[in-house]
């Protein structure tokens, strides 16, 4: 499965706070308006952009925190499809992740890791959603996220080799290979993907204590942290 070539959607989304809203206005994205606390300095937004100032109160009516920071943006949405990402060799896939802190901590993850993209299956928590937006961490905006696909689309999509995690099949992710064009698979946080899932391998996390199973968000940056290492090490080698 490059970065983004990224289509701006109908509809626009919230971003709160300076630090959000200047990773935004950095990698390029559509900001259609800026609002700032009643008192706030408008120096708080980037540069270049029309600050308007909200009444007293205001912000935190809109907000979608109790303790609201002093600025929010509005700004254009922007996915990309699986055609954007088909000469990716690094990503990862939720499929149906419905919380939006495991979404935003995911796509946290990935782009840490090195990922070229992420993608959310269908059925899976609105990656807009405020708290995804929060729990990104910025990552939002400089990783290029696909939407509403299915597995099997992302499965023919290729080239990448589908490497689906399980809490109970499979080898030890540390003794899969994770070069080369793949794509790390994690399930819905109840039901985990299907035995059926159109995966190629299957890995597992090895672990200790009464857990089942590590919470998706964690489980994803685990795996994809030992394939960014991986990945380094291989280049290291190619390049000695």
């Amino acid at each position: 499965m490059g970065r983004r070539s990224a289509r701006v959607e109908e509809g626009a989304f919230v971003v709160e706070g300076p630090g959000l809203i200047a990773a935004a206005h950095d990698a390029g994205w559509e900001i259609e308006a800026v609002f700032v606390a009643a008192g706030a300095d408008p120096a708080i937004a980037p540069a270049g952009l029309v600050v308007h100032e909200l009444g007293p109160g205001v912000i935190e009516k809109a907000a979608s925190t109790e303790a609201p920071q002093a600025s929010m943006a509005i700004v254009r949405r922007r996915t990309s499809s699986l055609d954007d990402v088909r000469a990716a060799t690094f990503v990862v896939v939720g499929d149906r992740i419905a919380d939006p802190g495991n979404a935003g901590t995911m796509l946290r993850s990935a782009e840490a890791a090195g990922a070229d993209a992420v993608v959310l299956t269908s059925g899976s928590v609105d990656v807009f959603n405020p708290k995804v937006v929060r729990a990104s961490a910025g990552a939002l905006f400089h990783v290029p996220v696909v939407v509403d696909v299915s597995l099997a689309e992302v499965a023919a999509a290729g080239p990448c080799r589908l490497v689906g995690t399980s809490s109970h099949v499979g080898s030890p992710y540390t003794d899969v290979d994770l070069t080369g064009a793949m794509a790390v698979v994690v399930g819905n946080e109840a039901h985990g993907l299907p035995a059926d899932a159109p995966v190629d391998v299957w890995v597992t996390i090895p672990h200790v204590g009464r857990a089942e199973s590590l919470n998706v968000a964690m489980a994803t940056t685990v795996v994809v942290f030992e394939a960014a290492r991986q990945r380094r090490v291989a280049a290291n080698r190619g390049g000695g």
